[in-house]
Formats: C-alpha cells, structure tokens, sequence
C-alpha cells in the first residue's frame, strides 16, 4: 500500500474494467494507451507497447513512477522484466522502448511534486 499517493482534491471512485475498456492510438506507432485517471496535471495510464517500438527522449517535470506489468521495458539506464518498479524523480529524462518482447506498463506521472493527501491520524 502507498500512502499519501492522491492529491487532496481527488476523492472521486473510479472503477475501469481494462479487459473492455478500449485502448486509444499513442503518441508513436506501436504504442497503445488505456487512460485510467487523470486529476490536476497527474495521470495514469496502462501504455501496451509492440515489440521494437521507440518513443522519443522526453522529461517528466513532475517525476514519474513505472510498474512492468508484462514483458521487458527498456530505457538508456537498462531493461526492467515484469514486476519491476521505477521511480524516476522530477526532471528525469530517459528515452524509452521495447525489445522483440514488447511490454505492458502502467504508468503515473506528475505526482512527486504535488501536495497529497494524508490519512487520518498519520503525519504528512
């Protein structure tokens, strides 16, 4: 369990069945993305990327948190399998892709700079 992982203004229930929710076209071709929430410049997304796909060197100026859901996900710094997490800190660049595998990864960006939402009783 994570704590303090919402912002304050985000109490909203979202329930998504990913095995009928539609994926949309990514940013490049071979990348697939499945919104799940976005609230106050913080989103998270499964991303589905085909084998040998490449995405462009890009910042993550509220940081970024990656889980390896399926497959192996690349980047500069090495290769993470399934069940892999990553933590990147605010201003991180990296220049993600796939190998012949492919990977599934669910993705949360801009969250490491915002203020969160602590739970009752505990310090912040």
């Amino acid at each position: 369990m994570k704590l303090w992982q919402f912002c304050a203004g985000d109490t909203a229930p979202v329930r998504l069945d990913t095995r009928a929710t539609p994926w949309q076209a990514g940013r490049v071709e071979g990348l697939s993305v499945m919104p799940l929430h976005a609230h106050d410049g913080i989103d998270t997304a499964l991303v589905r990327w085909d084998p040998h796909t490449r995405f462009q060197t890009h910042a993550h100026p509220g940081g970024e948190e990656i889980y390896v859901v399926d497959g192996v996900f690349h980047d500069e710094h090495g290769a993470y399998p399934a069940g892999t997490w990553l933590r990147s800190p605010r201003w991180s660049t990296h220049t993600p892709l796939t190998g012949a595998e492919g990977a599934t990864i669910l993705v949360k960006a801009g969250h490491l700079d915002a203020p969160m939402l602590a739970l009752p009783g505990s310090a912040a």
